[in-house]
């Protein structure tokens, strides 16, 4: 058992340095490309830090472990929104713009609703995985879009000191580091498994989740350390976008999810705590404090409700 800890361990520092390697160098790549902030929290840094679960999810697929592929995703998505937003709610009430609530929340919740319906009969076909990959498309370009009709927060390209080449290569090098960690993270994942007996769905909601989820924590935390509750929120919204229209649609699109083993009680919890982030975000368009603990609250009994 105990050569499996250096696995995971190994694994989850590599995932980690990986994303904030991808996630520094594609923030100075876009706002380069004079894209505005609020576009790069809900899109290149949301994409960024998902990419360990993207990596991960994909080679799980690959490895035709499908289970974690698709418990990775709703573990991640929970944990988002339990454990992320609230930790990050605890550190410093987050200020909401009335724009996310609009337009980035409703599609969220779209993007979970429609996934719930799609997983009726317990696995995503390849068609529907081109659906979710479409969608996602539609997504950014929509987003895009929409942010060119916003004057405020104009990103200026003079103040992005780090060149084209040295972001490019900063990115190349956390797509390395990504896939050596997911190769180590999964294997040791599924040697826990084993071990214990432990299905690979409950493995992928539980341990491959909450390591694959360090950087949203990471990120969002040090956003609302810095008072920037837009890029907290945008963060954890863009990534559970990403992990359900991206992740899943290319793992379905390629080589179809399997999910035998998911509980309506799974996508229950998914939803709920979907749904309960509209009303949060909308007393006084702050995320307070007792609703953050509310949130880590809810998302402490789950996986209690998960281990017995």
């Amino acid at each position: 058992m105990w050569p499996v800890i250096p696995l995971l361990i190994g694994g989850l520092i590599l995932l980690y340095l990986g994303g904030e390697g991808l996630v520094r160098g594609g923030s100075t790549l876009a706002l380069r490309m004079g894209v505005t902030p609020l576009v790069v929290g809900l899109t290149v840094i949301s994409f960024g830090t998902s990419s360990p679960e993207f990596v991960v999810s994909v080679l799980a697929a690959f490895r035709e472990d499908s289970s974690i592929a698709l418990g990775n995703v709703i573990g991640s998505n929970i944990c988002n929104i339990g454990l992320v937003l609230g930790l990050a709610a605890l550190i410093r009430p987050l200020q909401v713009r009335v724009a996310v609530i609009r337009r980035e929340t409703p599609i969220m919740l779209g993007a979970t609703g429609l996934l719930c319906v799609l997983l009726w009969n317990a696995r995503l076909s390849r068609v529907e995985g081109a659906l979710l990959c479409v969608l996602l498309l539609v997504y950014v370009v929509y987003t895009v879009i929409a942010s060119r009709r916003e004057t405020a927060g104009r990103a200026g390209r003079d103040d992005v000191e780090r060149s084209a080449g040295l972001s490019l290569l900063t990115v190349l090098i956390g797509v390395v580091l990504l896939a050596a960690g997911a190769q180590l993270f999964v294997r040791g994942a599924v040697t826990v498994a084993e071990v214990f007996g432990v299905s690979t769905f409950l493995i992928g909601l539980t341990i491959v989740a909450l390591g694959t989820s360090l950087p949203e924590v990471a990120t969002s935390m040090v956003a609302a350390y810095r008072g920037e509750g837009d890029l907290a929120i945008g963060n954890v919204i863009g990534s559970n976008i990403f992990n359900v229209l991206g992740i899943l649609g290319i793992a379905a699109l390629f080589f179809g999810i399997q999910g035998q083993e998911l509980s309506w009680v799974d996508m229950t919890v998914l939803l709920g705590f979907s749904v309960l982030m509209l009303p949060f975000l909308r007393t006084g368009f702050v995320l307070s404090r007792r609703e953050g603990a509310v949130l880590v609250l809810f998302y402490v009994l789950y996986m209690t409700y998960l281990v017995h």
